[in-house]
């Protein structure tokens, strides 16, 4: 078996490194135009959300309609108001919840 130089080691090393740089940059990335992933629109904020397979009674709106909207988008389209899912607590917990568990279903 032959040895390799270290000059002819170290070009070979930096010609796997050029490689793999370059089919890095051929990477796709998931597009934010047309044919991206559909959203739906989530529920208004005064709405009663649907019944969910779940006891919900306990918990305000705000969670309720963020575990149907999270619900609703682990089976089809994302289904999310993003402005209530960074400012209310609720909506974010149930959205979570929803996402999750209808998710294991």
């Amino acid at each position: 078996m032959r040895t390799l130089s270290a000059t002819t080691r170290a070009a070979l090393q930096t010609l796997a490194l050029i490689v793999a740089v370059a089919l890095a940059g051929c990477a796709t990335v998931a597009p934010d135009g047309p044919g991206a992933t559909p959203t739906a629109p989530p529920l208004p904020r005064n709405v009663e959300p649907p019944p969910p397979t779940v006891n919900l009674s306990g918990f305000p709106l705000p969670y309720r309609q963020g575990y149907a909207d999270g619900c609703a988008s682990a089976t089809g389209a994302e289904r999310k108001d993003g402005g209530r899912f960074a400012a209310d607590m609720n909506y974010r917990t149930g959205w979570q919840d929803g996402l999750a568990l209808c998710r294991k279903k």
